[in-house]
């Protein structure tokens, strides 16, 4: 049985990972202070949370 924070988790993750896709996708450009964060670290965050979602429901399930 998934517990809730198991299902927030991974809702919250890939939500986050969605949001990382759809703005490589589209090349939309982030800028934090000075610093513009390239699109590519897009890529890297959109696998990550991408991941951490996929662990939180396969690890609940066991």
């Amino acid at each position: 049985m998934l517990s809730k924070y198991t299902i927030v988790s991974g809702v919250v993750f890939g939500a986050v990972a969605l949001v990382q896709l759809v703005r490589a996708v589209n090349q939309w450009s982030v800028q934090i202070g000075s610093f513009n964060v390239p699109v590519w670290a897009s890529w890297i965050a959109a696998v990550f949370a991408g991941s951490l979602c996929i662990w939180a429901f396969k690890s609940a399930q066991k």
